[in-house]
């Protein structure tokens, strides 16, 4: 199962200069619980703006660059989107995508993701550079809410359409 994973504003909004536009402690949180013991996969420069390995998680990272590296036991890099599905396709786990915006954008414009979880965070940021593309309602529907405090909403999207 692919689920995306993502915090973003009423706009989109994701990210600025490489940054998570917030942190929200309940939804750090949520994330690190929801993703533990999980497979994580994403692009180089979002796990170049984590603050290290995140602990108790495989990481897939794709690159572009052949010679991209990382010399750490729980990160795997990989060079294509292809090479991730064809990894994990007999994956019985939930395997989770945390970015960024061009990764989130192939999964979802190829209907692979089985689930959503976005963080709406109720605010708007009017620099931003980096968006969660818009979700296709005919294709996802709210199966699940959870408020982390006034400001944060997780909403669980699933996938009606496979």
């Amino acid at each position: 199962m692919i689920s995306l994973i993502v915090a973003a504003t009423e706009n989109n909004a994701i990210g600025k200069d490489n940054k998570m536009l917030f942190h929200i402690k309940e939804d750090l949180l949520f994330f690190k619980n929801t993703t533990i013991n999980k497979t994580i996969v994403m692009g180089r420069k979002t796990f170049e703006s984590l603050p290290g390995v995140l602990p108790f998680r495989k990481h897939i990272v794709l690159s572009r660059d052949k010679g991209y590296n990382v010399e750490n036991q729980q990160v795997e890099i990989n060079h294509s989107l292809e090479e991730v599905l064809e990894e994990i396709k007999f994956s019985k786990e939930e395997i989770f995508i945390i970015g960024g915006e061009e990764i989130y954008r192939q999964i979802l414009e190829k209907n692979l993701a089985d689930k959503i979880y976005i963080t709406r965070i109720y605010k708007t940021v009017e620099d931003a550079d980096t968006f969660f593309p818009k979700i296709d309602e005919e294709k996802f529907q709210i199966v699940d809410k959870k408020v982390l405090n006034k400001e944060a909403i997780v909403y669980v999207y699933e996938n009606i359409s496979k």
